[in-house]
């Protein structure tokens, strides 16, 4: 292990990735959809609230500990499924995995990763969650569900907001691919990141591991592109849910829910949780902040007396914005960034790295506030009048505790 004591903040992690990483890789993590005004305002929402301080309260025997969907974490916080991760750093599922395991997190795999299924599984020793994105190849679809059950993943995460895809205008820039196609002004970038080259040639993983092979006709880096630009199925609707489900026959989470109609029906649809997500700003731009959508979707749900969890994802750069999630009614939430950025920065050292920095930031930050179990962490940590102004324009009713 490295020792990355000095790294004291995402951001120092988020700069050094920037530095090591590719541009087009570094453009896809740190970007939004066309005027990324949604994207800048998951984190900007989060410090516009403000927590209240109390003194001479007892902050001995502190606990992060909790459970998502019945499996015990070390904190309220799991590892988002991110497309590309592979291409932050080599094997880069594989080492984010592992740094999630170690530390007592769940890790959650895309669809699009570049380590496929198999490689996961067998560099892991602890179950992970599998995110599906659903394609109009419903054979390919019915697979990688059989797929993931035969690797004994533990959560399927359906995810609901990319039946299109948003227009993110680095990536179209920079002819985002894996591996890079070898254009001048790619070969010139590659050169000055030496390190990500080597680590990239000692791999063989360099392109979509869940599709090539498995997928018809997709053999190649060119079938793929063609395959993958046609293949997101803008049909997916919730009467889908329930053959997804039957299918699966585990735990379902689904993600991207941003309105309490969506989440209500998420509910009668028989998930074990819900992730209120606007895909990190990179689907809608001009959406609401995750945060600021929060607390109306706890309180449709528990009007609904349904026991299915509420977790936050967008936004996340530190552990006092997990705090703040936790204190409007999140039962869990999912970073992705913030753990790119420590991938990409020190790989599996770096994942680790985020990890604690966000534990330590989570944990101190409640301890000033007054608790020291998460569990009991109600809107009562909150300045009044810092947050009721992220809502929309529903009239506020203070969120209902579980």
């Amino acid at each position: 292990m490295k020792d990355l004591s000095k790294i004291t903040d995402i951001e120092d992690l988020r700069r050094i990735a920037q530095r090591k990483i590719p541009r087009m890789f570094y453009d896809y993590v740190d970007s939004g959809s066309w005027t990324e005004t949604t994207y800048r305002n998951n984190e900007t929402d989060f410090d516009r609230i403000k927590l209240r301080q109390r003194v001479m309260v007892d902050m001995d025997n502190r606990s992060l500990a909790t459970e998502m969907i019945g499996e015990p974490v070390k904190m309220p916080v799991a590892i988002a499924p991110t497309g590309f991760t592979g291409m932050m750093w080599a094997d880069g599922e594989i080492h984010a995995a592992r740094a999630a395991e170690k530390f007592g997190v769940p890790f959650s795999l895309s669809t699009m990763s570049i380590c496929s299924i198999e490689d996961v599984a067998t560099h892991t020793s602890k179950p992970f969650w599998f995110q599906l994105y659903v394609m109009r190849d419903q054979d390919y679809v019915a697979n990688l569900i059989k797929r993931a059950k035969a690797a004994n993943c533990s959560a399927l995460i359906l995810t609901a907001d990319l039946q299109v895809l948003g227009q993110r205008h680095k990536d179209i820039k920079n002819g985002l691919s894996a591996p890079p196609r070898p254009t001048f002004a790619n070969i010139v970038n590659l050169m000055t990141k030496p390190q990500w080259c080597m680590n990239m040639l000692g791999t063989k993983r360099r392109t979509f591991g869940n599709i090539v092979g498995h997928a018809k006709g997709v053999d190649d880096l060119s079938s793929l592109s063609a395959w993958t630009e046609e293949q997101f199925d803008p049909r997916l609707s919730w009467d889908d849910v329930s053959r997804i489900k039957d299918m699966w026959g585990g735990k379902l989470i689904i993600k991207g829910i941003m309105e309490p109609e969506d989440a209500i029906m998420a509910a009668r649809s028989g998930a074990d949780a819900l992730v209120v997500s606007n895909h990190g700003g990179r689907q809608l731009d001009g959406a609401p902040s995750s945060i600021s959508a929060l607390a109306d979707i706890v309180q449709a749900v528990h009007a609904e007396n349904s026991d299915i969890e509420v977790w936050l994802d967008s936004g996340i750069r530190s552990g006092q914005d997990v705090l703040k999630a936790m204190s409007l009614g999140a039962k869990g939430t999912l970073i992705g960034r913030a753990f790119l950025y420590g991938l990409g920065a020190y790989g599996e050292d770096g994942v680790r790295r985020a990890l604690e920095i966000i534990h330590k930031e989570c944990d101190i930050s409640m301890a000033f506030c007054g608790h020291t179990n998460i569990q009991s962490v109600t809107d009562d940590i909150l300045v009044n009048g810092t947050y009721e102004q992220l809502k929309s324009a529903l009239p506020y009713v203070a969120p209902m505790r579980w």
